[in-house]
């Protein structure tokens, strides 16, 4: 039995923190036992609206239960994980739910990779023109994994992102998903939690004065906005989503637990970030189901696979945001 100390664990689970969670909540909490490590769920990060099945919750906890098998893999340790089936949280009152364990072995495999688990990071910003190098890079990602279909046609890069913009208009024109997301951005640096959780400003690239306007168009003025007509001006992603390299539909079993789709997501984007790009979900593409629909049979993906989520693709243009908001390690240990 491999027994960590507890040092050696809050290291581990600093790490594991960087796994990507919806809206970055950061849902997942962790406690150490002897050899074992359990994985358990805050209910109260949830976003219940936008994610009433718990979907999204149950896959950010695979994307931060992976997130420490990579962390205990260059400590030469593996954890073989058994998880808890969902009860979708149903309470956001309730205690802490139990997702997954997993016991602690030796590492008996070839040497772990070493992932870019530091620099991964949402690029929500344009991207520079495709070059002839970046296209070896994105034939390179194509082979590397089975899950992702990755759109590079010019014409079908800028359906997408319509589409996109089409799918985010549908879900903001209720009012409920609306006041969830605000709940969760953080839109000026004096806010309470900006470095700690949620969308913040830097994150989300935008300014000051783009950050105060947003949180005017979301909020009060949609309304108005949206009866006007000019709400789909104000919120459109196209110019940045339509100058990616790539549009990445990442695609699982049918009938595949949220949890493991959400270990297999993070190993996706670490792929990204391994061949040189930066990515930021797209996943109005997936949660709408007549944009997931469309493409779906667009691509030709077959009945057995499922558009878990997208990705917008490329090689970033401008500058990287220089820190992730993230709660404190021992926060996240109980």
């Amino acid at each position: 039995m491999i027994d960590l100390t507890l040092d050696d664990f809050r290291g581990i689970v600093s790490e594991a923190r960087l796994a990507p969670s919806v809206h970055n909540v950061q849902p997942s909490r962790w406690r150490l036992d002897h050899g074992k490590v359990e994985l358990y769920g805050d209910p109260v990060r949830a976003i219940p609206v936008a994610d009433p099945d718990g979907r999204d919750w149950r896959l950010s906890h695979g994307a931060s239960f992976e997130g420490l098998a990579l962390a205990l893999a260059q400590k030469g340790i593996a954890l073989d994980a058994t998880i808890t089936p969902s009860n979708q949280h149903a309470s956001q009152n309730g205690p802490l739910e139990l997702v997954a364990s997993g016991t602690l072995r030796p590492w008996n495999e070839n040497p772990p990779r070493i992932e870019p688990v530091a620099s991964r990071m949402s690029w929500r910003g344009s991207f520079e023109e495709t070059d002839a190098e970046m296209r070896i890079r994105l034939d390179s990602l194509a082979e590397m994994r089975d899950d992702l279909l990755l759109v590079r046609d010019r014409a079908f890069i800028e359906h997408a992102a319509r589409l996109a913009d089409r799918a985010g208009l549908h879900f903001l024109r209720d009012d409920a998903h609306r006041r969830e997301l605000l709940h969760w951005m953080r839109l000026s640096p004096s806010h309470l939690h900006y470095a700690r959780d949620g969308l913040n400003a830097q994150a989300m690239h935008l300014g000051t004065l783009e950050a105060y306007g947003a949180g005017l168009v979301l909020g009060p003025f949609f309304p108005a906005l949206d009866r006007m007509g000019l709400a789909p001006k104000f919120l459109s992603e196209y110019a940045k989503s339509s100058t990616a390299s790539a549009i990445a539909l990442f695609h699982r079993p049918v009938g595949e637990d949220a949890f493991h789709s959400g270990r297999a997501f993070y190993r996706a984007w670490l792929a990204m970030e391994r061949t040189g790009f930066k990515a930021v979900p797209m996943s109005v593409l997936a949660d709408w189901p007549v944009a997931r629909n469309a493409l779906h049979r667009l691509h030709g993906l077959d009945d057995g696979r499922f558009i878990v989520s997208a990705f917008r693709i490329g090689r970033p243009k401008g500058q990287l945001p220089s820190a992730r908001a993230r709660l404190p390690v021992d926060e996240l240990i109980v």
